[in-house]
């Protein structure tokens, strides 16, 4: 197996096509992480904004003809649109970190975008919230103490909240502003909040790791938007090995994994930067509407400890209610669990790091 020991997803941060391997050559970049540009740069301001004409946009041509060509803050999936209505802006401002708005739609209620990326709609957050909470949770017996990553609208906080052996939750979120916008436009995640086992902490995720204590957390749960920008760290292989040291034997991360359909080369090198830390690694899935592709995907790790079979869950999200959740379940249950790890035959074919055989190494045996 190719040694990738201290290497990172290095197509997400030299945007300009092209990057130089060790022995001076170029190697061509995927396309779909070359950096977003416009036909001319000058028409940006002109053209930056993702409502027109009462749609939002997640790609935006004008109908300037200079216009055309733009891509509008989109390097992860050029050549691609998806739209929704606008019924009413109800925020929109900037942040340390990034831009935020929120709107009303007409057919997904309202939506929360991130530097004009949508991360969540009122109609299908459930999707993804509680795949990636209850994934991890449920395959592992009693868990006491989980660490959450970005998240900062609460949902995947409103998710751990149904499990009554969980005793702490932390959550580390840097941007304080997607806390207080959430907490004002989607009360029914930001509830997550509510819960007194949860513990807030503002600020940079891997230096909150990097001062942490090893083996605290039963499941930590990486809810990062996009490996560009600040996100690009939560990708990276120290990132993954202070996590891996911050997980007691035999914890378990969940670590969200892009699309299938347009990111097979950023998921085998995530999977292959992962191998290199962690006992056993998988990759799950499922679908949310507006998500590029309609799918997003899940790496599920765990340490060296006792076994975890991430597929069948032995702690079922059917015995673990916490009293005090009164929300229903839209999706998430145990047979959607053990589906999500079925994988379609294309990404077993291009994603050869599902097919490699267990390779030994100062880490242990790993295995997919």
């Amino acid at each position: 197996m190719e040694d990738v020991t201290g290497k990172s997803l290095e197509c997400q941060k030299i945007m300009d096509g092209k990057v130089t391997n060790g022995n001076g050559r170029e190697k061509v970049i995927p396309s779909c992480c070359l950096k977003a540009k416009t036909s001319d740069p000058e028409l940006e301001a002109q053209c930056h904004s993702t409502v027109v004409s009462g749609w939002f946009s997640e790609f935006q041509s004008g109908s300037d003809k200079a216009c055309k060509k733009l891509y509008f803050n989109n390097p992860m999936w050029p050549g691609e649109a998806h739209a929704l209505e606008v019924e009413n802006i109800l925020f929109k401002g900037k942040s340390e970190y990034q831009e935020v708005m929120v709107f009303e739609s007409a057919s997904y209620g309202k939506v929360l975008v991130l530097d004009g990326i949508v991360q969540l709609t009122e109609k299908d957050e459930c999707a993804y919230q509680e795949m990636i909470a209850h994934l991890p949770l449920c395959s592992i017996p009693s868990p006491k103490s989980v660490l959450v990553v970005g998240g900062g609208d609460g949902g995947v906080l409103r998710e751990i909240s149904r499990h009554d052996s969980v005793e702490h939750i932390d959550i580390c979120e840097i941007d304080q502003m997607v806390i207080d916008v959430s907490k004002k436009c989607f009360p029914q995640l930001a509830v997550g909040f509510e819960d007194p086992r949860v513990h807030l902490h503002v600020g940079d995720a891997v230096e909150f790791l990097r001062n942490g204590k090893q083996g605290k957390y039963d499941a930590i749960i990486v809810d990062s938007s996009d490996p560009v920008g600040p996100a690009q760290e939560l990708v990276e292989m120290p990132f993954f090995r202070m996590i891996a040291q911050a997980l007691r034997p035999g914890g378990v991360l969940c670590n969200m994994a892009e699309s299938m359909w347009l990111h097979t080369h950023l998921i085998q090198d995530m999977i292959s930067i992962c191998r290199q830390t962690f006992k056993d690694v998988h990759y799950a899935w499922t679908s949310v509407p507006t998500y590029p592709s309609g799918v997003i995907g899940f790496l599920l790790c765990s340490t060296e400890g006792p076994k975890v079979d991430f597929s069948n869950p032995v702690n079922p999200i059917e015995n673990v209610g916490h009293p005090k959740s009164k929300r229903e379940l839209k999706f998430y249950n145990s047979e959607m669990h053990s589906a999500a790890f079925a994988l379609p035959s294309f990404l077993k074919r291009e994603v050869q790091a599902l097919n490699d055989a267990p390779a030994s190494g100062k880490n242990g045996c790993i295995s997919s």
